[in-house]
């Protein structure tokens, strides 16, 4: 076997080691260890601080849910201890027709305790038989002046009711006197 110039010679017990530990150790520092640390998340910084704001919010969310219940329930029974009837819900004024009725109601003084925006029931006391309702929760649109109202006797009212409410308390003026009650 030939010796190759370029090449120094090692012996065959340190073949791997001998000239590879002086090559390095005149160039590169000893090794150390790494010393252990948690994984970087580079970013994803907001992250955990987003998940942490989604929680809550719903939480919040859930929180203002059962409050809005307790309140809901709470002012119904408040308004059932006082005999005040449970709050209706009104139609879409677009699914109802509204017309304006003037109506006559009997008792003059009665209307002058009425004002705009005002919820009645009208009355229909006829004589043969029981007073009956004819007009339950209808709006008062307008109280004319009882001076320009004339006639015989009574005072009139404009209320705001469905067409149909319109013709049945024309009706019932025509054959009965008529009341209001406030709602």
């Amino acid at each position: 076997m030939s010796a190759n110039p370029l090449r120094p010679q090692v012996s065959p017990t340190h073949r791997h080691t001998a000239g590879l530990g002086r090559a390095l150790s005149s160039t590169c520092p000893p090794a150390r260890t790494v010393p252990l640390f948690p994984p970087l998340r580079v970013g994803r910084g907001g992250y955990r601080l987003r998940r942490a704001v989604r929680r809550r919010r719903r939480g919040a969310a859930a929180a203002l849910a059962v409050a809005a219940a307790a309140l809901a329930v709470g002012g119904a029974r408040a308004q059932a201890s006082r005999g005040a009837p449970p709050p209706v819900a009104e139609a879409p004024a677009a699914a109802v027709r509204m017309v304006s009725a003037p109506v006559r109601i009997a008792d003059a003084a009665t209307v002058r305790l009425l004002h705009r925006g005002d919820r009645v029931d009208v009355v229909a006391a006829e004589r043969a038989g029981p007073p009956r309702v004819v007009a339950a929760g209808a709006r008062v649109a307008e109280v004319p002046d009882p001076e320009q109202g004339g006639g015989d006797g009574g005072a009139l009212v404009v209320l705001s009711v469905p067409r149909e409410t319109a013709r049945d308390l024309v009706g019932a003026g025509a054959v009965a006197r008529l009341a209001v009650t406030l709602c």
